[in-house]
């Protein structure tokens, strides 16, 4: 069900692009030409009109519809869980996460914030 969606939501983009291109912008752009047809220049710019915004509000309704089918899908699961790794059972061990303190860098001195170097020469 979700890959259906999902190739509907690749469609209804691909034609969202394509018919806001082929609107009349104000400089020329990729808009229709003049010209004689069976459809105005008017009435063809209402129609791409109608049709940009029925292509929109199918774009975002099956933009939801993904996200409420991911949010469904991955509520039960966690990465970790899939991977198989156990979460740690004490508190103290995210202290075990942390890099070892490196001998570059300089010693806490409490609470107070560091000092910038003094040049003695």
């Amino acid at each position: 069900m979700e890959n259906i969606i999902l190739v509907i939501h690749l469609i209804l983009a691909i034609c969202l692009i394509g018919v806001v291109l082929l609107q009349r912008s104000e400089g020329g752009g990729l808009g229709i030409g003049g010209g004689g047809g069976v459809m105005t220049g008017r009435q063809a710019a209402t129609a791409l009109g109608k049709l940009t915004w029925a292509f929109a509000i199918a774009f975002l309704a099956t933009s939801i519809t993904l996200t409420i089918i991911a949010t469904q899908n991955s509520a039960s699961d966690s990465v970790l869980d899939q991977l198989g790794i156990e979460a740690p059972a004490d508190d103290d061990a995210g202290d075990a996460l942390l890099p070892p303190a490196s001998p570059l860098l300089p010693p806490s001195s409490g609470e107070a914030p560091a000092l910038p170097p003094r040049a003695d020469e």
